[in-house]
């Protein structure tokens, strides 16, 4: 089964949607230092080009989670896969997604990460499908809404390929 990618944002779509979300961050924060917290692997493209657009200063940290619990659905019950290097305690933390979609991953590694102290705790994604949300989550910035599509690029992946397009793109399966 050969599969096409169909552009649905443009690399100039998203990197003019970064440079906001930055300026945005850049103002909520003046006069402080803000903590970023990737979700690996999809988040680090989006994390390393909008730590680039944040003019306050910025620290970085990864982590690795997956969810389990059947093969197609996430169970929300989230397995730390690689943990934070640093503490989080009184830092104004951000965490950084590539995409929130059923919420149910995320919303257990935020209450996670809120039991460890820092002093905010916000959550910033580059794209966002709300209508597979089954789990409230407050995305506090957010690049793009999207439809209910397979999308690649930017750090997300098809089978581990496409994750170093430039742009966001539907995977359309052929046969």
């Amino acid at each position: 089964m050969a599969e096409k990618i169909r552009v649905l944002l443009t690399e100039e779509e998203v990197d003019r949607k970064i440079q906001e979300i930055g300026e945005q961050i850049s103002k909520d924060y003046a006069g402080k230092q803000v903590h970023l917290v990737c979700v690996l692997k999809g988040g680090s493209f989006f994390m390393c080009e909008l730590a680039k657009r944040i003019s306050v200063p910025v620290s970085l940290d990864f982590m690795s989670v997956s969810s389990y619990g059947s093969e197609t659905k996430s169970s929300g019950i989230v397995k730390i896969v690689k943990d934070l290097d640093e503490p989080l305690k009184d830092k104004d933390v951000i965490v950084i997604e590539d995409i929130v979609d059923s919420g149910r991953t995320l919303s257990y590694l935020l209450e996670m990460l809120k039991d460890r102290g820092p002093k905010s705790l916000r959550l910033c994604t580059l794209l966002d499908k709300p209508e597979r949300r089954v789990v409230d989550v407050k995305v506090d910035y957010t690049g793009f809404q999207i439809p209910d599509e397979f999308v690649v690029g930017y750090g997300l992946d098809y089978d581990q390929k496409y994750r170093n397009l430039p742009y966001i793109g539907v995977v359309e399966l052929d046969g």
